[in-house]
């Protein structure tokens, strides 16, 4: 593709935009909205015509309306619910919660980062005096469930199966005793 001095382009493999101020060759040197000059392949950049800047101002990461955008996104995802004006922490133990790849982590390690999240969770519970979490565990083989229950044998708490209407058959509701001297 030809470029042309004038023309409003983008690069390929950037979050780049600007204005082309020379083309020497396959070489095209463009000057961004802060005054920075820069030199790119022909191939690596795009023309962009004014209903695609349009389109494409939700691109820059810096923009603030997007950013305004992720903070409401972030807002609305409460590890909290309230039923009855009861406070009830829920926890989600299945690993693609827990961690964002399982790439190098055996059996053993999945089951150690569940448990440990649990412990965490069911501690923070105890010091800041929420009476209830609700453990989801899921179906599976049932190793989870059982090394939870014998996790939460270590604690004040009574726990039994969650609400089926609302959980299914695999998650497990942790009541915590408030004073258990």
């Amino acid at each position: 593709m030809r470029f042309q001095i004038g023309q409003k382009v983008a690069v390929l493999d950037d979050i780049l935009k600007g204005e082309v101020v020379s083309v020497n060759g396959s070489v095209v040197a463009i000057r961004d909205a802060q005054g920075m000059l820069f030199s790119f392949e022909a191939n690596e950049l795009v023309v962009i015509e004014a209903r695609q800047s349009e389109l494409s101002k939700f691109s820059d990461i810096n923009d603030p309306l997007l950013k305004q955008k992720m903070i409401d996104v972030k807002k609305k995802k409460s590890a909290f619910i309230t039923e009855k004006k009861e406070v009830i922490l829920e926890v989600d133990l299945h690993i693609n919660q827990l961690t964002k790849s399982t790439r190098g982590m055996d059996n053993f390690d999945m089951l150690t980062l569940q448990l440990n999240t649990a412990r965490i969770k069911v501690e923070y519970a105890i010091q800041k005096r929420i009476s209830k979490l609700v453990f989801i565990h899921g179906v599976g083989a049932g190793v989870l469930k059982t090394e939870l229950n014998y996790l939460l044998n270590k604690y004040p708490v009574k726990y039994y199966d969650a609400s089926y209407k609302k959980y299914g058959s695999g998650a497990t509701e942790v009541y915590i005793y408030q004073n258990p001297n």
